[in-house]
């Protein structure tokens, strides 16, 4: 079976959570504080959004100790509490796509909005606010805080970077390559801001200054769908396609691992409270070590999470959103 990533037209993705409590398809190696936990617990802790089809998507960390998350099909920005309380905000613009959010550093949420070609920004009294970019119908995909006191996102259908500032000034960089369709974005541990380009199979790289670098997957159509800074140092990727874990250097060199089994189709990835990377397959939650050990604890039931988000909440444990099962989901690792 191919697995084809819906391709943001939208989203068709689970991440229905059922874990068993054993590890299958263990690769020998790792050792030391991110080594093998014995055990997942069985069933992770289900929050349901009362709003039907709300579709959670990505996720992120607030300033107030709760987790934010965009609902891609409910047009909200909703807050879970890491007890299980649920609130929504309603975006103003009608059927604007949230699509990726992040904590900016004014302290408010900071989101994108794939359908409506803006960035928007909520405070956590709930107050709205959302800015028109320059070049229309860009579709705003992946956003993060820079290290420069501004927000960095990726621009999909406009083959480029933007930054914008905290009071909505825009700046947009294109990227060298036509087809690079540039999606998740992450902060470098040397400072500089890092994307896949999964239309080209590529690792980005760009300073402050705009400067950019791009370095070529050594699996080929690989599809890389996300990035996440690991604890050792370097940024660690998923390969959609290549169903592998990729790890690249900040001085762009690459390392690859191979999920066994067929078909793993990795999607969200981030660094794990233990000292390891966590992933999610199509039918199981990976992990990890530093020095490339897999462990797949496979799902009850299919796990396609081409746009689900996995990270660690404040609290410790892993968190996850489940669009078609319409829930926030929390696994203590």
């Amino acid at each position: 079976m191919t697995l084809a990533p819906s391709n943001y037209n939208r989203f068709i993705a689970a991440a229905v959570l059922a874990i068993f409590p054993f590890a299958v398809n263990a690769c020998s190696g790792g050792s030391g504080s991110n080594a093998l936990p014995p055990s997942l617990p069985a069933q992770p802790a289900v929050f349901l959004l009362a709003t039907a089809e709300s579709g959670p998507v990505a996720m992120t960390n607030g300033p107030d100790g709760a987790l934010w998350f965009a609902a891609f099909d409910g047009n909200a920005i909703g807050r879970i509490t890491t007890a299980g309380a649920i609130t929504a905000f309603q975006i103003p613009t009608a059927s604007c796509g949230p699509d990726s959010i992040t904590l900016g550093p004014d302290g408010a949420l900071w989101f994108t909005e794939l359908d409506a070609n803006q960035i928007g920004r909520l405070s956590t009294a709930g107050t709205f606010t959302e800015y028109k970019l320059p070049l229309a119908g860009s579709q705003p995909n992946g956003i993060v805080a820079g290290p420069d006191g501004a927000l960095w996102f990726t621009q999909q259908n406009a083959e480029s970077i933007g930054r914008i500032t905290v009071t909505g000034s825009v700046t947009e960089y294109p990227l060298h390559n036509s087809n690079a369709n540039p999606g998740a974005i992450t902060l470098g541990v040397m400072r500089p801001k890092s994307d896949t380009e999964f239309g080209d199979s590529q690792i980005g790289r760009i300073t402050t200054g705009g400067t950019m670098t791009e370095f070529v997957i050594p699996t080929a159509d690989s599809f890389p769908m996300s990035i996440a800074p690991g604890p050792d140092g370097a940024l660690w990727f998923t390969e959609f396609y290549g169903s592998k874990i990729g790890r690249i250097t900040t001085a762009g060199a690459f390392t690859e691992y191979s999920i066994p089994g067929a078909n793993a189709a990795p999607a969200a990835i981030a660094a794990g409270p233990d000292g390891a990377l966590w992933f999610l397959e199509q039918n199981a939650i990976g992990r990890i070590t530093t020095a490339g050990s897999i462990t797949s604890f496979p799902t009850s039931v299919t796990l396609f999470s081409d746009f689900n988000t996995i990270i660690t909440g404040r609290d410790n444990n892993l968190w996850f959103t489940n669009r078609i099962g319409n829930s926030i989901e929390r696994l203590a690792p």
